[in-house]
Protein backbone atom coordinates (compact mmCIF):
# COMPACT_ATOMS: atom_id res chain seq x y z
CA UNK A 1 0.00 0.00 0.00
CA UNK A 2 1.37 3.46 -0.82
CA UNK A 3 2.62 5.71 1.94
CA UNK A 4 -0.12 7.78 3.55
CA UNK A 5 -2.86 5.42 2.45
CA UNK A 6 -5.62 4.08 4.63
CA UNK A 7 -4.42 0.91 6.34
CA UNK A 8 -6.25 -2.04 4.86
CA UNK A 9 -5.94 -5.79 5.06
CA UNK A 10 -6.78 -7.96 2.08
CA UNK A 11 -8.34 -11.36 1.89
CA UNK A 12 -10.18 -13.52 -0.59
CA UNK A 13 -13.84 -12.57 -0.91
CA UNK A 14 -16.25 -15.10 0.56
CA UNK A 15 -20.02 -15.50 0.82
CA UNK A 16 -20.06 -13.79 4.23
CA UNK A 17 -18.73 -10.60 2.60
CA UNK A 18 -21.57 -10.22 0.11
CA UNK A 19 -23.84 -8.01 2.24
CA UNK A 20 -21.08 -5.39 2.57
CA UNK A 21 -19.91 -5.88 -1.04
CA UNK A 22 -23.45 -5.35 -2.31
CA UNK A 23 -23.85 -2.19 -0.23
CA UNK A 24 -20.66 -0.76 -1.80
CA UNK A 25 -21.69 -1.99 -5.26
CA UNK A 26 -25.04 -0.19 -5.01
CA UNK A 27 -23.37 3.03 -3.82
CA UNK A 28 -20.80 2.86 -6.62
CA UNK A 29 -22.57 1.88 -9.83
CA UNK A 30 -25.76 3.01 -11.57
CA UNK A 31 -26.42 -0.60 -12.61
CA UNK A 32 -24.92 -2.80 -9.91
CA UNK A 33 -24.05 -6.44 -10.32
CA UNK A 34 -26.51 -8.79 -8.65
CA UNK A 35 -25.69 -10.71 -5.50
CA UNK A 36 -26.07 -13.93 -7.48
CA UNK A 37 -23.46 -12.71 -10.01
CA UNK A 38 -20.94 -12.19 -7.20
CA UNK A 39 -21.92 -15.51 -5.64
CA UNK A 40 -21.33 -17.36 -8.94
CA UNK A 41 -18.01 -15.60 -9.44
CA UNK A 42 -16.61 -16.55 -6.04
CA UNK A 43 -18.14 -20.05 -5.90
CA UNK A 44 -17.94 -21.37 -9.46
CA UNK A 45 -15.55 -19.36 -11.64
CA UNK A 46 -12.13 -21.02 -11.51
CA UNK A 47 -10.57 -18.19 -13.53
CA UNK A 48 -11.75 -15.59 -11.00
CA UNK A 49 -9.85 -13.92 -8.17
CA UNK A 50 -11.96 -11.69 -5.91
CA UNK A 51 -10.65 -9.86 -2.87
CA UNK A 52 -11.93 -7.50 -0.21
CA UNK A 53 -10.13 -4.73 1.64
CA UNK A 54 -10.92 -4.42 5.32
CA UNK A 55 -10.71 -1.00 6.92
CA UNK A 56 -9.45 -0.26 10.42
CA UNK A 57 -12.74 -1.42 12.01
CA UNK A 58 -12.66 -4.74 10.15
CA UNK A 59 -15.55 -3.88 7.85
CA UNK A 60 -15.22 -4.22 4.08
CA UNK A 61 -14.19 -0.86 2.61
CA UNK A 62 -13.58 -2.02 -0.95
CA UNK A 63 -13.28 -4.98 -3.27
CA UNK A 64 -11.85 -5.99 -6.62
CA UNK A 65 -12.19 -8.89 -9.00
CA UNK A 66 -10.23 -10.27 -11.90
CA UNK A 67 -10.42 -13.12 -14.38
CA UNK A 68 -7.11 -14.80 -15.15
CA UNK A 69 -6.99 -15.73 -18.83
CA UNK A 70 -3.62 -17.18 -19.81
CA UNK A 71 -1.09 -14.39 -19.12
CA UNK A 72 -3.73 -11.65 -18.92
CA UNK A 73 -5.74 -10.41 -15.98
CA UNK A 74 -9.09 -8.86 -16.85
CA UNK A 75 -10.26 -6.65 -14.00
CA UNK A 76 -13.99 -7.22 -13.83
CA UNK A 77 -14.95 -5.02 -10.91
CA UNK A 78 -13.41 -2.66 -8.41
CA UNK A 79 -15.15 -0.34 -5.96
CA UNK A 80 -14.38 1.52 -2.76
CA UNK A 81 -16.94 2.65 -0.19
CA UNK A 82 -17.47 6.44 -0.57
CA UNK A 83 -16.15 7.03 2.98
CA UNK A 84 -12.78 5.54 1.95
CA UNK A 85 -12.32 7.05 -1.51
CA UNK A 86 -9.25 9.15 -2.30
CA UNK A 87 -7.37 7.52 0.58
CA UNK A 88 -5.32 5.00 -1.40
CA UNK A 89 -7.69 2.04 -1.05
CA UNK A 90 -8.33 1.73 -4.81
CA UNK A 91 -4.61 1.87 -5.54
CA UNK A 92 -3.95 -0.72 -2.84
CA UNK A 93 -6.68 -3.00 -4.21
CA UNK A 94 -5.17 -2.84 -7.68
CA UNK A 95 -1.73 -3.56 -6.21
CA UNK A 96 -3.07 -6.59 -4.36
CA UNK A 97 -4.90 -7.88 -7.44
CA UNK A 98 -1.65 -7.40 -9.41
CA UNK A 99 0.31 -9.38 -6.80
CA UNK A 100 -2.20 -12.20 -6.84
CA UNK A 101 -2.31 -12.16 -10.63
CA UNK A 102 1.46 -12.31 -10.85
CA UNK A 103 1.41 -15.39 -8.63
CA UNK A 104 -0.99 -16.97 -11.17
CA UNK A 105 1.15 -16.10 -14.22
CA UNK A 106 -0.44 -12.78 -15.20
CA UNK A 107 1.89 -10.43 -17.10
CA UNK A 108 -0.55 -7.69 -18.16
CA UNK A 109 -3.89 -6.29 -17.03
CA UNK A 110 -6.90 -4.92 -18.85
CA UNK A 111 -10.16 -3.31 -17.82
CA UNK A 112 -13.08 -1.30 -19.14
CA UNK A 113 -14.07 2.07 -17.74
CA UNK A 114 -16.80 4.55 -18.58
CA UNK A 115 -15.51 7.68 -20.35
CA UNK A 116 -17.58 9.67 -17.83
CA UNK A 117 -15.67 8.10 -14.89
CA UNK A 118 -12.78 10.55 -14.98
CA UNK A 119 -11.63 9.80 -11.42
CA UNK A 120 -11.16 6.11 -12.24
CA UNK A 121 -9.40 6.91 -15.51
CA UNK A 122 -6.99 9.19 -13.64
CA UNK A 123 -6.21 6.46 -11.11
CA UNK A 124 -5.62 3.85 -13.81
CA UNK A 125 -3.44 6.24 -15.81
CA UNK A 126 -1.34 7.05 -12.74
CA UNK A 127 -0.74 3.31 -12.33
CA UNK A 128 0.43 2.94 -15.93
CA UNK A 129 -2.75 1.87 -17.71
CA UNK A 130 -3.16 3.27 -21.24
CA UNK A 131 -6.42 3.61 -23.21
CA UNK A 132 -6.15 1.41 -26.28
CA UNK A 133 -9.66 1.16 -27.65
CA UNK A 134 -13.40 1.46 -27.19
CA UNK A 135 -16.26 -0.94 -26.88
CA UNK A 136 -19.22 0.80 -28.49
CA UNK A 137 -22.41 0.99 -26.38
CA UNK A 138 -20.84 -1.36 -23.80
CA UNK A 139 -22.90 -0.14 -20.84
CA UNK A 140 -26.47 -1.25 -21.39
CA UNK A 141 -27.96 1.14 -18.81
CA UNK A 142 -26.88 4.28 -20.69
CA UNK A 143 -25.50 3.05 -24.01
CA UNK A 144 -22.19 4.64 -23.05
CA UNK A 145 -19.04 3.30 -24.67
CA UNK A 146 -16.30 1.70 -22.58
CA UNK A 147 -12.68 2.72 -22.81
CA UNK A 148 -10.43 -0.33 -22.89
CA UNK A 149 -7.31 0.29 -20.85
CA UNK A 150 -4.20 -1.90 -20.68
CA UNK A 151 -1.22 -2.20 -18.42
CA UNK A 152 1.33 -4.04 -20.54
CA UNK A 153 3.87 -4.87 -17.85
CA UNK A 154 2.57 -5.92 -14.47
CA UNK A 155 6.08 -5.76 -13.04
CA UNK A 156 6.17 -1.98 -13.65
CA UNK A 157 3.12 -1.48 -11.42
CA UNK A 158 4.50 -3.78 -8.72
CA UNK A 159 7.96 -2.16 -8.74
CA UNK A 160 6.54 1.36 -8.69
CA UNK A 161 4.62 0.54 -5.54
CA UNK A 162 7.58 -0.94 -3.72
CA UNK A 163 6.94 -4.58 -4.55
CA UNK A 164 9.50 -7.12 -5.62
CA UNK A 165 7.71 -8.74 -8.57
CA UNK A 166 9.76 -11.91 -8.27
CA UNK A 167 9.52 -12.20 -4.49
CA UNK A 168 5.75 -12.39 -4.07
CA UNK A 169 4.20 -14.07 -1.08
CA UNK A 170 0.60 -15.17 -0.77
CA UNK A 171 -1.40 -13.40 1.91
Amino acid sequence: MPRGATPARFRTMGPDDLDEVMAIECLSYPTPWSRSAFDREIADNTTAEYIVAQGPSGSVCGYAGMWVLMDEGHITNIAVHPDFRRQGVGTALLGEIARRGKARGVEKLTLEVRPSNVAAQELYSQLGFVARGRRKRYYSDTGEDALIMWLDDLDDLLEEHGEDPDGLRSR
